[in-house]
Parts: C-alpha cells; structure tokens; sequence
C-alpha cells in the first residue's frame, strides 16, 4: 500500500471512497459578499482547482489500482505465492494493507462469523450444472464495510446483504468482486457492519458439475449396457468453495439447512435425513434435509444418483444405509460393510462415551472418488473398491484393508466431524487417531486378528519410518500460510506418524466431550492427556514430551554401546536418522538445526534362556552414561522393547553378533514384535550405512525357524526394497538365490491353500492364511521353480475349464505370475477376465495382473489404454503406471510415460495431493542409476512448482539409491559370494 492510502485510511477515509463512480466537486456559495483583492481571489482558485484535480487523479488512480489487482489476480493466480512463507504480522506496512484489503490475508478475516447457511440447490444432469442460492447468517465481531467469503470457480449472480438487527433493511452493496489468487468473493459494503450484530446475506450462482474429482463432480457406471451418471461432492479440504460460497475455513462451523432439486428419476442424498419431499408438476423433486448441528465447511455433502441401498439399525436407532449400484446391492456385496458399521458405532459410542451426534449414517460407494474414502458427517463416500466386497473370490488382504478403511472413516464421526482441528497445521489431530483406531477397531471385530499390537508394527511404523527418514520430510505440525499449502498436509507423515505413540485412547473421552461441535488445537489433547495420567498419579508434562515428536521433523537412532571401562554401564546416544545423510547439507535450516528427542527407551537384558524385565530410561541429552544391572559377558542388550517408540535401536558390532547367534539358537526368547523390529531397524540401518551390511542378511538366516507371520512380514518389505534396488545388475541371481535358500524350507513345509469349502474367507485363520500366502508370494517372487509351475498350473486350468478354483487368497500373485511367465494369450485371457467380472475386488487384481507381463508391447498398450479410453477406472491408472513401474522390463517404460504424460497427469490428479504423490513416489521411488537420477532433475527443471514437494522427496530417495550403490553394493555381494548360503 502507498504512503498516500495509508494517509487516507488515517484521516478516516475507507477505500470505497477510492471505488466512487466518478468524482464531482459542487460549488459553494455564501450569503455574504466578501470583498477581496483580485489576484487573492485568483490566486484562492487556482489552488482550490489545483487541489480538487490531485484529488481526482489520485481517487481515479485508486479506482484503477484496485480493477488492475482484481485483473492480475484473474490473469496470474500465484502472484501472492513470493508471500506465502511470511508471517501475518512480518510488517506493519503489510498490516496496513491487509487491514484495508482483507481479500489479500492468506486466511480469512475473523471480523465475521458464520451462524447458518440456508443453501438451496438445482441439480441438471443433463447438461452438468447446477444453480444455487445461499442465505448466510453470520455475526459481525469487529466492525468492517467488508464480507469476504470463498468462492471458487463459480459465477456469482447477485449478493445482498441485509440487517438482521432493530432495523431491517437492505444494505448499500458499493462493490463486489471476485479476487481468484485468494479464492474469494468480496461484497464492499457503503457503510460499516456493526458489532455485535447479526446480518443475512443472499447469494445467487451457477458452476459446472466438474468431470476432475473435487468440489462438486460427477461420475458413471455402466449397468446393463447403459451408462448411467452420479454427482457427488468431495469438499475436503478446500473445495466446498467449488460448490457454493462460503467461510471455506474449518474453525468457522455453522449448522446448514441443505435443499436438493433434481430430475425424479434420481434420488440425493445429504448429510442429514429428508424432512421432506416436493414433487413439482414438471417431474422434478426438491429434497429438503434437516439442519445439521454445528459443523466445518468441508464435512458438509450431498450427492445426486439412482443408486439403491439396504439398510440396518443400531441399538441406539441410528439408521445406517449402504448405497451403490442396484447391481452391486442385489448380490450382497454392500452387506459386510454395513453389518460392520452397525458394530463400530456401537464401539466407539461404549469406547469414547460419546454417542453418535446424528439420526443416520450412510454409506455410499462411487465408481470413483479421489481419496479411498471421506468421512462427511452422516454420509460418508467411498470408492467401490474400499467397501464393496464379494467373499467368494475377494482375499484376505482386501477383506483387511477394507475393514480398516470402514474403522478409519467411522471413527472420523468422532474425531474430525465432532471436534475438529482449528486450521490445517493440526490435521494430524483428527487423522493420526483414526489411523491408530483403525487397528483397535479391528482387534474389537476380529480379536483374533491382533492386528494393534502386530500389524500396526510393519504396516504403520516401518512404512512411516522409511518416508520419515528424508531430509526431505516434516514435522507432524507444520505452518500452513494459503490454500495451495493445505494439500501438503494430507500425507503419511499426518496419518501414520501421528498415531505413534499408541496412546491407548486415555483422555479421549474427555477431549471429545470438552469440545463437542467445536475446534481443538493440540495444546488441548495434550492437556487433556496431562489430566488424565495425573489422576493416575503420573505427573508428566505430555506437552513438553510430545512437542519435540511433533513439532520437529524426523526420528532418533539411538545407539547403545557398551563402555568397557565401567562395569555394567552403556553409553547411549540419539542423533537424527537420514537415509541420504549429504541432503541435510543441501538445506541451511536442518545444517543448522540440532536435532533432540525426549526419548522413552525401554531396555532388557537376556541370553540364550531368559530375558529380563523391560527397564525405562528417559535418555534427554545427545549422549548420556548408564548403569544396567543383570548385564553378564555373554548376555545380550535389545532397546525399544516391542517397538512402543517412534525410533531405531543400534547397538555395538558385539551386541548385534550376540543377538544373530540367539535369533539362531532360540528366537523365540525375543518377543514376535521385538523379532520383526529387529529385521526393519537392520535393514534400514545398513541401507544408511550405520552398520555393515551383511548383518540383515545374516539374520534373515533365522527365518528357518520362524513360526509367526510378523518378522516374516517385516522381512519380506526389507528384502522387496532391496530386490528392486538390484533387479537389474548383472549380479542379481546371487541375491536372489540367497533368498530362496532362506525361504525354501518354509515354503514347502506349508505348501499351497485351497479355496476354503463354504466359499468365505470370514473363516479362514489369519496368522496361517497370511505366513502362508507371505512365503508363497516371496517364493514366486524370486524364482522359485515350484512355486511357479504350481501358478501356472493353476491358470491353465482356469482357461481349460472356465472356472476359476485358485484360492483367493493368492489370486494375486498367481495372475501376475502366470502373465509374466506364459504367453500373451495369457495376457489376452485376463484383460477379457477383467472387463467381464462384476466383482470390484477381482477387477482390480486382473488389472494389477496385466502390468506384469515382460512384453514391453504389451505393457504399452496397456499404459496408453489406461489413461485414454474409460476400459480403466480412473481411480486406477495411477496403480496400473507405478505397478508397470515395479516390473524390471517396464521401468523405463513407465518412467519415460511418466514423464510424457505429466501434464495431462498433473491436470487430473494434481489438486488430489495423495494420488498425485503416490504417482510421483511410485514410479520414481525405484530409479536408481546416475543416469535416471539425472533425468530426475532435467524433468524438475522442466516443471518447476508443479507437485514440487514430492518431487523433491523422489531426488532424495533416488539419490539415496545411487549412493547405496556407489558406496555399499560392493560390500553386499562380496559377503554374498563367500556367505556358505549363497
């Protein structure tokens, strides 16, 4: 802002005196005739008229400056993006600005709150558009001449703004405009909004029903040879403003009143139940919903199909519906997911004592949808394949992940739509607890599963740790500025780190109840967590604990040596754990930073018999010395007993050979968790080159004996991230070799499932089905000639008689063996599969089938008929790239497709952060020469700020895979070589 706008603001002139029509300076006259000298008289004029022109210069200049910041906001959106990483307060000349041009903040301004939207829409599914009007009842907190609301892509008929006080009227609108880099519409009001009062506002629009996949978006699916078309909403986290205006900001809850108008032959579908219905003369129908409680923008929905439904009752009376095509309803496959739903709202209601806010909850299923699912408050949406489910030839792994998907989102009714974090920085509040409920909620539906205290290990505490350990990642809360910055957020660090530590759910009760329909920030967990162990007597400051995990990037690697100058002591250290230690150089801020945890570490001692009591030592210094008891030559150290923090254990070369030879002798001295957490930190430490690396490969050597599913499991992740690091050196049979020596004996002790006899897999036993079908899949993966002639015996006789009897639970590895060993009639036989099936599970594992053929032309087909025709479901051509990316013959094809392609790819899915990083990390997670590496770079240059975060994470981890093998392939086959195993 100018000196001379800064002056005007002071004296008490707004900038809508800057907006005037037109400037006019009426003469005066007096009644009394005032004699003056001439020249005086002359001289008066000339500076009244000098006076009067730089005034009207400088209103008009005023004018034109504010359509020029309208216009280049329109012409380049990012202009304000120098800006992002600049607080609100940095200057005080910016301070000034903002104040007089609130549509420039990066967040809205707090002078006014929304009470109730009143939103009322027609829906054409003829042409896809929809029109709308809101009313908006909002209070004024601090005066202002200014309504600024988000709008996005909409076109905005009439705004009117009314008094809502002792004196009902129509306020003067002077101007109202739409500034695109901020995603807002601004209503310049002639005078000042008053506080302490309530006003109405009355907005009329009209957009597009969107083919991308957020805001407001339409779908399809083809049902007896008719396509047939749905429109659905996906608002998180800032597309509500795609679909209608409004305070798009999550700390600005309201309660809405929804009315749906639409052609009868449909049916919508809302967050609330119908109130009730309107049948027009002309065949259409208005919906009007109840008013929903209070709650943020971005959990408001509705949908418009002609979907069926079946439907089930809690014993509270919650009203739960599964809708999906009526094809997919009549053979059952919605019913597992909705007997599932009825018990985890009875879960969480007894677990949190918190009951279920809403009448109803239903669950729809989309062809497609960005996301795997999203949680709206009373009508959550899935995409088909996360909640549809056929028994008969769906398998275990996909009746897993479809559970924790329905957990996740369920337990987001609670925490999320109930409380919700205050801004975006705090995401992790509402995700990191659904993703930790997503294993007890499982444990309640399937005990037996004991997925919380086993799988949460591998599946989300090894996978997080390796995104965790780049230079490259974040903090659990990190600063959010603008709305191109929120998508950032949506990641694994938000999700999976975030549910570490396991809290156990003390406190939760309590928080939620406290801020019921309302925001929380973490400072209010973290108290409530404070409280609840003080009642317990443990007085711990949780915020000071939890703020170095949360608000400092990355993790520990403590180390543990033996000091051989003290008797029965260690020294223990803690440093920052990075795969690619050379990229922290590259960045000034973490070259800088020094790295500390307030770690937890829990040690026990033990030997070939008996392992001790777990001990605790707080370790809050970079190096600390300390005394153990019960510590003998001979006896072995083991930290982070049974994984419960959120860090790495090395230990001194002694200690690490001590714990090989009792894995060798007697493994199961050491618990199953601490067995497979054992397997990861090795792997990954000798992949950093913290230790050499022939120590994971020697204690995969135990794997003989093991009996449980777990450190088969973490095995087999390890052992796959090496196998696509060395796939393609001339070398690799050795490697490979090794392997199938380690597993061989396993493999043929449990030998091959059959499909079980009543057809489902609800009976089948977890721990059996799951280590079977591991060793089965590490068996086929790495060459094993059995394993193979057994997949390819199967498919035969599948194309032979027509049906199908492989056993679900290895379909999977079956179909991709089979078309990577057979020939392309093969291929042939299960692209045909794949169209015919109804069965969404199936679907997908033929197509995933597909991408492992070693033909390269058949691959490219594939690759340019997946992005091209609608044969491939969109919410699948993201896997089918990465997928062909994992093929040793179809890397290069899917990297140089990748590359091709980018910007029709980054078109579609570039504002659906998740896919668009799991695009980017997928194919390039396994590059590894200096050459691919410096394409890399080349393609960066080339599309700089377009998905630039993950982009950056695919250099580090590719650079880390160069380094690996410059620095560390040497040493890993030349122990290779002279191991007696190989």
């Amino acid at each position: 802002m100018s000196a001379r706008d800064a002056n005007s603001l002071r004296n008490g002139r707004g900038l809508s005196d800057q907006w005037a029509d037109g400037v006019a300076v009426r003469s005066r006259t007096t009644e009394r005739h005032i004699a003056v000298h001439k020249r005086l008289v002359l001289g008066f004029a000339v500076s009244i008229v000098t006076l009067i022109a730089v005034t009207a210069v400088a209103v008009l200049l005023g004018v034109r400056f504010e359509e020029c910041a309208g216009e280049s906001a329109s012409r380049a959106p990012n202009a304000s993006s120098a800006r992002a990483n600049q607080s609100r307060d940095a200057h005080s000349s910016q301070r000034d600005e903002e104040a007089a041009q609130p549509w420039r903040q990066l967040r809205l301004p707090a002078s006014l709150r929304p009470r109730h939207y009143d939103l009322r829409l027609a829906v054409y599914m003829d042409n896809f558009t929809f029109s709308g009007e809101v009313n908006i009842e909002f209070e004024c907190v601090n005066a202002t001449r200014f309504v600024v609301l988000h709008a996005d892509g909409l076109r905005v008929d009439r705004a009117a703004v009314y008094s809502d006080s002792k004196k009902p009227g129509v306020l003067r609108v002077h101007r109202q405009f739409q500034y695109p880099a901020n995603q807002v519409l601004v209503v310049a009001l002639s005078r000042e909004l008053k506080p302490l009062r309530t006003y109405k506002m009355n907005i009329t629009f009209e957009a597009q029903i969107e083919n991308e996949l957020l805001g407001f978006f339409r779908s399809s699916y083809v049902m007896q040879g008719e396509r047939r078309y749905l429109a659905v909403t996906q608002f998180s986290p800032i597309h509500a403003r795609k679909a209608f205006p409004c305070f798009d900001e999550p700390v600005f809850k309201a309660t809405f009143k929804v009315s749906l108008k639409h052609e009868s032959a449909y049916l919508s579908l809302s967050n609330m139940p119908v109130e009730m219905s309107v049948l027009d003369e002309d065949e259409w129908v208005t919906d009007h919903f109840s008013r929903t409680p209070r709650m943020s923008t971005y959990y408001l929905a509705w949908a418009v199909c002609n979907f069926t439904y079946k439907e089930s009752f809690t014993r509270s009376g919650v009203l739960i519906r599964l809708y999906a095509r009526p094809d997919a309803i009549g053979r059952g496959y919605g019913d597992y997911a909705l007997n599932i739903t009825k018990r985890l709202l009875q879960f969480y209601e007894d677990y949190f004592k918190v009951k279920y806010s809403l009448p109803k909850l239903d669950l729809l299923a989309v062809p497609k949808h960005p996301y795997a699912a999203m949680e709206n408050w009373g009508l959550s949406v899935f995409v088909e394949q996360k909640i549809l489910l056929d028994p008969k030839v769906s398998s275990f792994s996909y009746l897993m992940e479809l559970t924790m998907v329905v957990v996740h989102e369920i337990c987001h009714q609670w925490f999320g739509d109930l409380v919700t974090p205050v801004w975006w920085e705090d995401v992790w509040l509402k995700e990191g607890f659904a993703h930790f409920f997503e294993y007890m909620g499982t444990d309640f539906l399937f005990p037996k599963w004991n997925m919380e205290k086993q799988r949460f290990l591998t599946d989300v505490l090894h996978e997080v740790m390796l995104l965790d350990g780049l230079a490259s990642s974040h903090p659990i809360s990190q600063q959010v500025y603008q709305a191109t910055d929120i998508d950032r957020v949506f990641d694994w660090i938000a999700y999976k780190k975030a549910s570490n530590p396991r809290h156990g759910g003390v406190g939760t009760g309590d928080y939620l109840r406290t801020h019921m329909y309302g925001n929380a920030a973490r400072d209010d967990l973290w108290n409530k967590f404070s409280e609840a162990m003080q009642k317990e007597g443990k007085y711990i400051n949780i915020k000071e604990v939890m703020n170095g995990w949360t608000l400092q990037m990355g993790y520990p690697v403590v180390t543990i040596i033996r000091n051989d100058s003290l008797d029965h002591s260690v020294i223990i250290s803690q440093e920052h754990f990075l795969y690619h230690p050379d990229a922290r150089n590259r960045d000034p801020g973490l070259l800088n930073t020094s790295f500390q945890w307030q770690i937890p570490l829990t040690v026990s001692v033990g030997n070939y018999t008996h392992i001790s009591p777990e001990s605790i030592i707080w370790l809050s210094n970079k190096t600390e010395l300390h005394k153990m008891s019960l510590m003998e030559e001979g006896t072995w150290l083991l930290g982070n007993i049974n994984q419960t923090g959120y860090f790495r254990v090395n230990y001194d070369l002694h200690n690490w050979r001590l714990l090989l030879e009792q894995l060798m002798k007697n493994p199961e001295i050491i618990s199953v968790g601490n067995r497979a957490g054992l397997i990861d930190d090795a792997f990954n430490l000798a992949r950093a080159g913290y230790i050499p690396q022939n120590i994971p490969l020697e204690m995969i050597c135990y794997l003989t004996q093991e009996r449980e599913f777990l450190p088969w499991h973490a095995a087999s992740r390890s052992l796959y991230q090496l196998d696509k690091l060395l796939d393609r050196s001339e070398e690799y049979s050795i490697f490979s070799d090794y392997v199938l020596k380690q597993v061989a004996s396993m493999y043929h002790r449990l030998g091959w499932p059959t499909s079980p006899s009543n057809g489902s897999i609800m009976q089948a036993a977890y721990q059996t089905e799951e280590l079977q079908r591991e060793v089965i899949m590490l068996a086929c993966s790495f060459g094993n000639k059995h394993c193979h002639n057994q997949a390819m015996a199967l498919i035969s006789d599948w194309i032979s008689s027509n049906k199908n009897r492989i056993p679900p639970n290895v379909r999977d590895i079956v179909y991709c063996t089979g078309v990577s060993l057979m020939d392309e009639d093969v291929w042939e036989f299960i692209w045909m599969k794949f169209h015919s099936t109804t069965a969404i599970s199936e679907k997908k594992v033929l197509l995933e089938a597909l991408t492992c053929s070693g033909n390269t032309f058949l691959l490219n087909r594939l690759l340019n008929l997946s992005l091209s025709s609608d044969l491939v479901p969109e919410q699948d051509v993201i896997d089918v790239i990465i997928h062909v990316g994992r093929n040793p013959r179809g890397r290069p094809l899917a990297w140089r497709y990748f590359r091709e392609k980018w910007d029709i790819l980054n078109s579609r899915y570039g504002e659906a952060l998740f896919m668009n990083a799991k695009l980017i990390n997928g194919v390039t997670e396994f590059l590894n020469t200096e050459s691919e590496l410096n394409e890399l770079k080349e393609f960066i240059e080339e599309n700089e700020g377009e998905g630039v975060s993950a982009l950056v994470r695919a250099v580090e981890i590719v650079e880390a895979n160069v380094r690996w093998h410059r620095l560390f392939r040497q040493q890993f086959f030349q122990w290779l070589r002279k191991s007696p195993d190989s």
